[in-house]
């Protein structure tokens, strides 16, 4: 399947799959998407701890990944999975610019370990950063009472409603920690109501530019 390589409104790259009129992140920008949606709405949440453990739903090009880590820089000690069924290739992270539009040049090396690690090991990202990337559907997702934080970061509803099911929110919802949050850009009926179902509690949040809305989900047990 052809994939191609965008300039978002930003200034930011992401990928795109004509035949699926799909992107990897908002077109409006996705640096500025990945900082509203996960930083500034999940991962500060989560300031006053010594440690975090986080599960990303959807690793793709590893922007939410390594945001993190520059948000992480001599704070909280992170644990963080990121989950891909059909990672990305070399050359097409290559073409990222997320090092140089978040002026982190001094890190490139490690944006570039976060890609060239192997999958399903744990590998020591830098002292208080670990990484563990997964080759997972989602559906297969069997973690329970693990993760403080999950970024929900799968490709919209309208291309695959599978993946916004109360299936997939029980294992969400089960994958958390008492009292862990997850957040998503999307802000859908359907996608509140499944996650109702399962136990989350629900805010509804301003959304990134683009965006009208965005949801963050609680579990109040």
């Amino acid at each position: 399947m052809k994939r191609e390589i965008i300039i978002t409104d930003d200034g930011s790259t992401t990928i795109r799959i004509p035949e699926w009129d799909e992107n990897y992140h908002s077109t409006h920008g996705a640096i500025q998407e990945a900082k509203h949606v996960f930083i500034k709405n999940g991962l500060d949440l989560f300031q006053n701890q010594d440690s975090i453990s986080i599960l990303e739903i959807g690793f793709g090009t590893g922007l939410n990944a390594f945001i993190t880590f520059l948000e992480t820089i001599n704070k909280e000690k992170v644990n963080y999975v990121g989950v891909e069924a059909y990672p990305i290739s070399q050359e097409e992270i290559a073409q990222m610019n997320y090092v140089s539009e978040l002026d982190s040049e001094m890190y490139q090396e490690i944006f570039d370990k976060m890609h060239s690690c192997d999958w399903e090991k744990q590998e020591t990202i830098s002292e208080n950063f670990h990484l563990t990337k997964r080759k997972q559907f989602f559906q297969d997702i069997e973690d329970k009472n693990q993760f403080d934080l999950i970024y929900f970061d799968a490709f919209g509803f309208p291309l695959q409603p599978e993946l916004w099911s109360e299936v997939i929110f029980k294992k969400m919802y089960d994958a958390l920690l008492s009292k862990g949050t997850l957040v998503t850009y999307a802000c859908r009926s359907s996608i509140k109501n499944a996650m109702l179902s399962v136990g989350f509690s629900i805010e509804k949040l301003p959304g990134a530019p683009g965006k009208r809305e965005m949801l963050r989900a609680t579990k109040n047990v």
